[in-house]
Protein backbone atom coordinates (compact mmCIF):
# COMPACT_ATOMS: atom_id res chain seq x y z
CA UNK A 1 0.00 0.00 0.00
CA UNK A 2 1.32 3.45 -0.90
CA UNK A 3 2.30 5.75 1.93
CA UNK A 4 0.63 9.15 2.33
CA UNK A 5 3.73 11.06 1.19
CA UNK A 6 3.99 9.19 -2.13
CA UNK A 7 0.25 9.10 -2.83
CA UNK A 8 -0.72 10.18 -6.37
CA UNK A 9 -3.65 12.27 -5.06
CA UNK A 10 -2.59 13.74 -1.68
CA UNK A 11 -4.74 16.02 0.46
CA UNK A 12 -3.52 19.62 0.39
CA UNK A 13 -4.44 22.83 2.18
CA UNK A 14 -5.21 25.97 0.22
CA UNK A 15 -4.57 29.08 2.35
CA UNK A 16 -5.98 32.51 1.54
CA UNK A 17 -3.53 35.17 0.35
CA UNK A 18 -5.74 37.85 1.93
CA UNK A 19 -4.13 37.08 5.28
CA UNK A 20 -7.31 35.91 6.97
CA UNK A 21 -6.06 32.41 7.72
CA UNK A 22 -9.05 30.84 5.96
CA UNK A 23 -8.26 27.48 4.32
CA UNK A 24 -9.84 24.98 1.96
CA UNK A 25 -8.84 21.31 1.98
CA UNK A 26 -8.79 19.49 -1.35
CA UNK A 27 -6.92 16.80 -3.25
CA UNK A 28 -4.69 17.20 -6.27
CA UNK A 29 -3.16 14.89 -8.81
CA UNK A 30 0.64 15.10 -8.58
CA UNK A 31 1.13 13.83 -12.12
CA UNK A 32 -0.99 16.59 -13.68
CA UNK A 33 -0.02 19.41 -11.28
CA UNK A 34 3.51 18.92 -9.93
CA UNK A 35 3.82 22.63 -9.05
CA UNK A 36 2.11 24.33 -6.14
CA UNK A 37 -1.55 24.90 -6.84
CA UNK A 38 -3.02 28.43 -7.01
CA UNK A 39 -6.81 28.78 -7.27
CA UNK A 40 -9.09 31.79 -7.10
CA UNK A 41 -11.82 30.97 -4.57
CA UNK A 42 -14.24 32.74 -2.23
CA UNK A 43 -12.95 33.89 1.17
CA UNK A 44 -15.97 34.43 3.46
CA UNK A 45 -13.94 36.47 5.98
CA UNK A 46 -13.27 39.30 3.50
CA UNK A 47 -16.37 38.41 1.42
CA UNK A 48 -14.64 38.37 -1.95
CA UNK A 49 -12.75 36.06 -4.28
CA UNK A 50 -9.00 35.93 -3.66
CA UNK A 51 -6.12 33.65 -4.62
CA UNK A 52 -5.58 30.58 -2.48
CA UNK A 53 -2.11 29.01 -2.58
CA UNK A 54 -1.13 25.46 -1.75
CA UNK A 55 0.58 25.00 1.58
CA UNK A 56 2.45 21.84 2.51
Amino acid sequence: MASKSTDVRPKIKLRSTAGTGYTYVTRKNRRNDPDRLVLRKYDPVVRRHVEFREER
